[in-house]
């Protein structure tokens, strides 16, 4: 059985020990998380990654930023709602000194770099990445110099994943807390698991590869995380916030930018938000509002408002179970408003998601990512492995990899896993225009300052 006292610890993996009293009083070790990952270089990026509509024309449209930003005050709302029910119940979390607005803190900090380890172009990048290495020549080339649970890291590009070995890198991870690392992280196992249970949503994907193991096992410990089967873990809690928090974001929003672009009408969207609102929408309200923009503004504030709300009580409802590891569920699947978003989900699936524009851009991130894996892939292969066909355009082309990038001690005898890991980082930390900016140039497509 977990406990909350020991859930919500704010202790580090690595302690500033420069850090003064003054700023030790200033913000909780929670807010302070929030302040590292929103002055971070990998969130700054999320403004030019795609949520829906690669590389969109209009700025009206939603970037992984902005959809992070919103996810984050969504978590913020939920976090506190709980929180106040949470100290009430349990007094030992006052005595402590944990207030609902640490909770909240954790939800909105976990919930603000839920996307931190999205590639370019979106869940197609997830694919593109996958599919070089189970596919491409340059990609499958490495498999027999890799274990086996390594190469199914390499063949399931998890952003989830990601998002943790960025969090928790020694050399450039943010030191976050342990309570929002394990609100943040989903899908507590790890990619090689042999019995996913299909009932328990926490297995749906992964949450850390394989050479990040350790600090997830460490973390759970002084957690008391539970196991849910000998490899993988019971959720924190609070991942449901951070979960539902996401959930209603891309349902609602996405739905609004859908609409927006024209691809789903107003009045279809009106009905589904008002399966939603029910007896709160009132037409004549709506109607004081001239602009289609300002009517959607205030149909998304008054929804998100509504399923706020119902995932609260359904936290509360669950939260005995969740602490024994009963509940693992998403929890906008038993609210009220379930059948709802439902809808919005199964229209979004067709109308918006499969919209010709984002299939289009989407094909295009394929080819980009691939193109990418493949050019660097080739070359650091040709320098360490097969050497006889090393070429002066593999060393023009490994001259264009960070400075940082580890080019020592890597051959035949030395295992790659973690080279093509930093490879990885490097392709999957870019943004969708330096993606393509990067493609034309290595396949000589376009010249620089041409």
């Amino acid at each position: 059985m977990m406990n909350w006292e020991q859930l919500l610890s704010g202790g580090r993996f690595e302690i500033n020990k420069n850090l003064t009293s003054s700023e030790t009083k200033s913000r909780s070790e929670f807010e302070r998380d929030y302040d590292r990952i929103i002055f971070s270089a990998p969130f700054r990026n999320l403004q030019d990654k795609t949520q829906v509509f690669p590389l969109p024309e209009h700025d009206f449209v939603h970037t992984r930023l902005t959809h992070s930003l919103e996810v984050s005050s969504v978590g913020r709302s939920l976090g506190k709602a709980t929180g106040d029910f949470l100290v009430q119940k349990y007094p030992g979390l006052q005595e402590s000194g944990i207030s609902s607005s640490d909770i909240g803190a954790i939800v909105a900090a976990a919930a603000l770099a839920h996307d931190i380890g999205n590639p370019p172009f979106g869940h197609a990048g997830e694919e593109a990445i996958s599919d070089f290495f189970n596919h491409h020549p340059y990609g499958y080339a490495w498999q027999p110099y890799v274990t086996q649970q390594e190469w199914t890291d390499l063949c399931n590009f998890e952003g989830n994943a990601q998002g943790f070995r960025m969090l928790v890198s020694k050399e450039n991870g943010l030191k976050l807390t342990y309570a929002t690392l394990a609100s943040f992280t989903k899908y507590p196992r790890p990619a090689q698991i042999f019995e996913k249970n299909p009932n328990r949503k926490s297995h749906k994907k992964f949450g850390f590869f394989i050479d990040h193991k350790k600090e997830y096992e460490n973390l759970a410990k002084i957690l008391g995380l539970g196991h849910s089967s000998p490899e993988s873990y019971f959720r924190h809690p609070l991942a449901f916030l951070v979960e539902a928090a996401d959930d209603i974001c891309y349902s609602i929003i996405d739905l609004e930018d859908g609409c927006t672009l024209g691809l789903v009408s107003f009045e279809e969207t009106l009905s589904l938000l008002v399966e939603i609102l029910g007896e709160k929408f009132q037409q004549k309200k709506l109607s004081k509002y001239k602009t289609t923009s300002q009517k959607l503004a205030v149909l998304r504030a008054m929804t998100i408002g509504q399923l706020i709300d119902e995932a609260v009580s359904a936290f509360c409802e669950q939260e005995e179970k969740m602490l024994e590891g009963s509940f693992d569920q998403a929890l906008t699947d038993i609210i009220p408003s379930a059948q709802a978003l439902e809808k919005i989900s199964t229209l979004s699936v067709q109308k918006i998601y499969r919209s010709k524009p984002v299939l289009e851009k989407e094909a295009a991130g394929f080819q980009v990512l691939e193109g990418l894996l493949e050019v660097f892939s080739r070359a650091l292969n040709h320098k360490f492995y097969q050497t006889d066909l090393y070429s002066g355009k593999d060393k023009s082309i490994l001259r264009l990899l960070p400075e940082d990038f580890p080019m020592d001690n890597w051959g035949p005898r030395h295992n790659p896993y973690p080279l093509l890991r930093e490879l990885i980082d490097f392709i999957s930390g870019m943004t969708d225009k330096y993606a393509l900016s990067l493609y034309r140039k290595v396949k000589g497509i376009a010249l620089p300052g041409v």
